[in-house]
């Protein structure tokens, strides 16, 4: 849907993804957030709005004196009701060009605004990104930061987590639409947001072919520069360790263990956790690998978590929203996704694609049966251990009771071993050939 071609004074939808609808509105577009109301009047003035807008109570404000009249809830779980039900819906009416005008604008914007909710799932990270960050980067990266950022459902928390992204897609500040009463005025109005897949970039679909490595560099233009800050904070504080004990052998021991491959686990705790964390750390620290362990949580800054995965090696996690940070890492580090029983499609579908798509070299381990707490719990016979697919066709909420929320991962080293090998192998290889090129 070209807004190029679009007709001043009229409203274009597009309602067949099953992921989303998306309306735009062009002309002399106009907000009543009291009645989530969005008003386009088919003639213009002369700085290209109306003296005003009706007041939706008003009598004018009948039928007769209405063009067209669409509905729309900004959130890209189009097939999910009751996730749907949960936001605000929004009314888009054009009004007759003779329509007569009562109300004048509070705020006159230049730049088009683009309309969405960070209502439904917000607050699983998966979510955020899936369902608002990737969708909006789809939808607005084209205006080149000429956009006013309007949003349905407003959390103070949501702005300050993803305000450095923001940045970098919008020079202007966020408008909360239900708690700004004025009447904002747009040029033009993009109302819902596009999405492709699962934290996917089509190319195809695209402006000048963006990829999902686009999307990363932005990410990477959004961040360093806290990342800097964060850099000097720890020079300073070396600097000061340093001042207090002399050169030791131990000092250059960890000298060294900076130029080792760097794997970063992504702990759990609770459901999907892994019960012999301490010991993978301590295998992996005998592999060769200089090992971190990270446990985000909602409010973790996530600069701090770009810092950490931008400059690592290799990714550890079991299946779950937070192995969204893989969007981190850089394009050519190793992701091992951990696959508990039952989680099959989603480990694939939600990661392990978009993974291979942003460059990474994704290692999948399905655990046995005997590697998850399940095994305790069910014969070795029953359907839910030897054939989890059965489980999953009885729907999203059978897999989600037994698999999801029930079950912790208990890793045959000697096994998972195997991998870490091959990664920490690809890595040293990989570093020896980026030093090469160096010295070149």
């Amino acid at each position: 849907m070209n807004v190029t071609f679009l007709t001043t004074g009229t409203i274009c939808c597009d309602r067949s993804s099953f992921r989303s609808d998306i309306c735009i509105m062009k002309g002399d577009v106009r907000t009543l957030s009291v009645s989530s109301s969005i008003f386009l009047h088919g003639a213009t003035g002369p700085r290209g709005h109306l003296t005003g807008i009706i007041d939706d109570d008003d009598n004018e404000g009948k039928e007769e004196h209405v063009i067209q009249h669409e509905k729309i809830r900004p959130y890209t779980r189009k097939w999910e009701p009751e996730v749907m039900d949960t936001i605000t819906e929004l009314d888009f009416i054009v009004k007759r060009k003779d329509f007569g005008v009562r109300r004048s604008c509070d705020v006159v914007h230049n730049v088009p605004a683009v309309f969405f909710s960070t209502a439904g799932y917000t607050g699983n990270l998966f979510h955020e990104f899936n369902d608002g960050i990737l969708p909006l980067y789809i939808t607005s990266q084209h205006l080149n930061k000429k956009v006013v950022f309007v949003i349905l459902e407003y959390h103070n928390w949501w702005i300050t987590k993803y305000r450095d992204i923001l940045s970098q897609l919008s020079d202007f500040p966020v408008i909360d639409f239900n708690g700004d009463k004025r009447i904002h005025c747009f040029p033009e109005a993009i109302v819902g947001l596009r999405i492709h897949d699962d934290l996917t970039i089509d190319s195809s679909l695209m402006e000048n072919n963006k990829t999902l490595g686009d999307f990363r560099d932005l990410l990477d233009r959004a961040y360093w520069p806290r990342i800097r800050g964060l850099l000097k904070e720890e020079e300073r504080e070396a600097q000061l360790n340093v001042a207090k004990s002399t050169f030791s052998p131990s000092s250059r021991t960890k000298r060294k263990a900076v130029k080792k491959p760097k794997l970063v686990i992504i702990s759990r705790k609770g459901s999907r956790a892994i019960s012999n964390e301490d010991k993978l750390v301590k295998m992996a620290k005998s592999i060769g690998f200089s090992v971190e362990v990270l446990k985000p949580v909602r409010t973790t800054e996530l600069a701090k978590v770009y810092k950490v995965l931008n400059s690592s090696d290799v990714m550890v996690g079991v299946h779950g929203a937070a192995l969204t940070h893989f969007l981190f890492m850089r394009p050519g580090s190793v992701f091992i996704q951990v696959i508990p029983i039952g989680t099959d499609w989603a480990a694939e579908t939600y990661y392990a694609e978009p993974s291979r798509m942003l460059g990474l070299r994704y290692i999948g381990y399905k655990i046995l049966p005997k590697e998850s707490s399940l095994y305790d719990d069910y014969d070795k016979n029953d359907p839910i251990l030897s054939d989890p697919s059965s489980l999953n066709k009885k729907g999203w909420e059978f897999t989600k009771k037994i698999y999801l929320d029930r079950q912790i991962v208990r890793l045959n080293l000697g096994r998972f071993r195997k991998r870490l090998l091959r990664a920490y192998n690809y890595s040293i290889a990989r570093k020896n050939k980026l030093r090469h090129h160096q010295l070149q």
